[in-house]
C-alpha cells in the first residue's frame, strides 16, 4: 500500500528533493496534500504534478490566483492560516514539514497527531518551541524524524543505543561561502556573494544562514531537543567536502559517521522510507575512492560570530533561542535588502537578544512561542528604523 504524504513548503528547495524520492517511488508513496506560501502559479503546477486532492496556500491573497490556476483540475484549494491547518488535518501517513522559519511553527505543531511520521525540516519548529514540540509528539505519539541532512545523519548514525551511551555528538558545516575569506572581505561581502553556496542549492534564507554559519548554531539548538543531550554535549566541525554530516561519540570512545553525498533527497528517503529502506540512483551514492579528501577545522567564532550567539543561546537556555531566531530572520531580510551590511546580521541579533535580558522562560506553548517571536520581531525592526544598523 501507498503511503500517503502532506508536504508543507512545496515549493522549496526540500519541497522538490521530497517530491524527486516520491516520483522515484511511486508504488510506495503519493503526495496528497501540498502546502506553499506565496507563489500560487508554483503551488498549482506542484499540486497538478503530484496529482494532489487539495493544495493550500499560506498567503490571504493569492487564493483567487491559486483557485484559477487549478480551474478544472479537480484539485480542492484554499488561502490563509485556516486553510493551511485544515490542509494539515485531511489524513495521511507522513507530514513533510519544509516551510522556512517561524512560519511553519503552528503547521508543524498542528500536524502532531497520534501515529503519524513528522519528517522536520523546519528547524524553527525546534529552535523557538523544542520543548513543547517534542512534549507533545510524546504525549501523541507522533514520530518526528530529522530531516535536516545533519540531524538526519546523527539520528542514523545512534541507531538502537540509548542517549547515556553517547559521550558527544557533532554536526558537521560546510563553512559556506566565506569559510576562507578574511573578516574584512566578510564584512563587505555582498547578497549575491552570500547567496553562493558550494555545495547546495537552497532558499535564501537558508543560504545566507549558511554563509553566517547561523545556520549551524540553530542546528546545535535543534539538535539538544532532538536527541535531549546537554549543551555541552554538542559541537560543530567545519568539513568542506560535506560527506560526513554528523558524527556519533560514544562513551567506549567507539565514533560512528553519517555518510552521504551533499544530496538532500537522501535525507527525505530515509524518512519518507518508514516501511523500509527506499532505492536510490547510483548518482547518489559515496565514492570513497574519487571523493577529495575528507578535511576537518574548527569554526572561526571570531570570523563567524553569528555561531557564537547560536551557542550562547543554546547555553542560556529559556527564550533566548526564540528570540535569536526572529531577530536573525529579521536580519537577513534586512541584508538581502540591502539594509544592512553582513556583520550587521549578527550585530542586531546580538542587540535584541541583549535587549531582552535574562530569565525569560522557555514557551510552554506554540501561542507563548509565536508571541515572543512576535514581540522580538517588533524590536528588530525597531532598531533597523533608527538607523542603527542601516548601511550607508
Amino acid at each position: 500500500m501507498r503511503r500517503l504524504v502532506t508536504l508543507l513548503g512545496a515549493t522549496g528547495s526540500i519541497g522538490r528533493s521530497t517530491r524527486d524520492v516520491v516520483a522515484e517511488n511511486p508504488d510506495r508513496l503519493k503526495i496528497d496534500v501540498v502546502v506553499g506560501g506565496r507563489d500560487a502559479a508554483g503551488l498549482a503546477r506542484v499540486a497538478v504534478e503530484t496529482g494532489a486532492r487539495f493544495a493550500a496556500l499560506a498567503d490571504d491573497a493569492g487564493g483567487d490566483a491559486l483557485a484559477q490556476a487549478l480551474a478544472g483540475s479537480g484539485i480542492g484549494s484554499g488561502a490563509g492560516r485556516q486553510a493551511v491547518l485544515d490542509a494539515v488535518a485531511m489524513p495521511s501517513d507522513i507530514v513533510v514539514s519544509a516551510i522556512a522559519g517561524a512560519a511553519g511553527l503552528e503547521a508543524t505543531f498542528a500536524a502532531l497527531t497520534p501515529g503519524r511520521v513528522i519528517a522536520l525540516a523546519n528547524k524553527e519548529s525546534l529552535v523557538c518551541a523544542g520543548a513543547a514540540v517534542m512534549a507533545r509528539a510524546r504525549a501523541v505519539g507522533a514520530h518526528v524524524l530529522p530531516l535536516d541532512s545533519e540531524h538526519n545523519a546523527l539520528f542514523q548514525a545512534l541507531g538502537a543505543e540509548p542517549i547515556s551511551a553517547i559521550r558527544s555528538m557533532t554536526l558537521t558545516a560546510s563553512g559556506g561561502p566565506f569559510r576562507t575569506w578574511s573578516a574584512e572581505r566578510i564584512a563587505a561581502a555582498k547578497p549575491e556573494q552570500a547567496l553562493a553556496h558550494p555545495n547546495y542549492a537552497m532558499g535564501a534564507k537558508i543560504t545566507i544562514d549558511s554563509a553566517s554559519m547561523m545556520n549551524k548554531g540553530l542546528e546545535l539548538i535543534e539538535a539538544y531537543f532532538l536527541f535531549g543531550l546537554n549543551h555541552d554535549q554538542l559541537e560543530v566541525l567545519v568539513h568542506p567536502q560535506q560527506i560526513v554530516h554528523g558524527l556519533v561519540t560514544f562513551r567506549d570512545g567507539s565514533v560512528t559517521a553519517g555518510m552521504a553525498v551533499p544530496d538532500m533527497r537522501v535525507a527525505a528517503a530515509h524518512c519518507l522510507g518508514v516501511d523500509g529502506r527506499l532505492d536510490a540512483p547510483a548518482t547518489r551514492f559515496v565514492d570513497l575512492v574519487t571523493t577529495a579528501p575528507l578535511a576537518f577545522e574548527r569554526p572561526d567564532l571570531a570570523r563567524f560570530p553569528a555561531l557564537a550567539l547560536a551557542i550562547a543561546a543554546l547555553k542560556t537556555g529559556g527564550a533566548v533561542p526564540a528570540i535569536l531566531n526572529a531577530a536573525n530572520e529579521v536580519a537577513v531580510e534586512a541584508f538581502l535588502a540591502g539594509r544592512i551590511s553582513f556583520p550587521g546580521i549578527p550585530a542586531l541579533v546580538d542587540a535584541v537578544c541583549s535587549g531582552f535580558g535574562a530569565g525569560i522562560g522557555a514557551p510552554v506553548d506554540i501561542e507563548a512561542a509565536l508571541a515572543i517571536d512576535h514581540e522580538a520581531r517588533n524590536r528588530a525592526r525597531l532598531l533597523l528604523s533608527r538607523g542603527t544598523f542601516t548601511v550607508t
